[in-house]
């Protein structure tokens, strides 16, 4: 039997999960993670653009990528 090991930011929020007892308390604790991820990602991107590691002519490719899983 495969044992899962949480590490401690899991096992905090599976602490404050018992908290959640409504399904708009648990919308609202998605919607704080999702926003945190969000932010994180805006501020990866806003260093990768100020390192110039992220430009226009990059983002500009990004419309024209096609990368498809091809299926068997």
């Amino acid at each position: 039997m495969n044992v899962t090991v949480f590490n401690p930011a899991q096992l905090q929020v599976l602490d404050m999960m018992s908290f959640v007892d409504s399904p708009e308390a648990l919308a609202e604790l998605k919607k704080a993670i999702s926003d945190y991820f969000a932010k994180q990602a805006q501020k990866e991107i806003d260093r990768l653009w100020e390192n110039g590691e992220l430009n226009e002519e990059k983002v500009e490719k990004f419309y024209q990528l096609h990368e498809r899983t091809p299926y068997k």
